[in-house]
């Protein structure tokens, strides 16, 4: 085991420094003392200096470094949302369980082994329901829509989805008359009357 360690001693220094780092990103992003955003965001930004000037430091493990430089990048601009909303999952993986759990829980709820065509057509609505009931227990004043107009373009919005559907439906159950159906209604438009 010594010789193992000694032979590959020269390698262990960047190692300590890639993992650090790795380490003390963790720990700015698990926010133990539950700090705002811009906080967070400060501490990181110091971070992510430190990791871009300490190429010879990393060795081996640069290109290591700077793809998670890349990667922190892309997701910079919704990385940090979650530490003002409380309850927002911070990462994709808590999203994930969540979604997982409302789709586990629909299965049981409809006897289904795959997702109910309602949930596909009205999930943008069912799914944050569910969420929401899942901490709270509404009262019936507490539904009642605070703008009706954004309201009533939601509802509009589900029930164009609906015949969109619909309208599938009609084509896969009947091609033949579906398609003679809008031949003739192009003839109409096209023949003089």
């Amino acid at each position: 085991m010594d010789h193992g360690l000694s032979a590959t001693a020269a390698l262990w220094p960047p190692v300590r420094t890639g993992f650090g780092f790795v380490h003390r990103a963790a720990c700015i992003l698990d926010n133990p003392k539950q700090q705002g955003s811009s906080s967070v965001r400060r501490q990181y930004r110091v971070l992510l200096r430190k990791m871009r000037r300490s190429p010879k430091e990393t060795g081996e493990l640069e290109r290591a470094i700077t793809h998670f430089l890349k990667v922190t990048d892309s997701y910079w601009p919704g990385l940090f949302h979650c530490y003002d909303v409380p309850d927002l999952p911070r990462t994709n993986n808590d999203l994930e369980q969540l979604f997982g759990s409302t789709r586990h829980h629909e299965r049981r709820c409809t006897g289904r082994k795959a997702a109910s065509p309602s949930l596909v057509l009205r999930g943008s609505v069912r799914i944050v329901a569910g969420l929401g009931t899942r901490s709270h227990c509404f009262q019936g004043r507490e539904l009642a829509p605070a703008n009706l107009g954004t309201w009533q373009s939601l509802r509009a919005g589900l029930e164009t989805r609906r015949k969109t559907r619909a309208l599938r439906q009609r084509f896969r159950r009947a091609p033949e008359a579906y398609l003679r159906h809008f031949e003739a209604l192009l003839l109409k438009q096209i023949l003089p009357p």
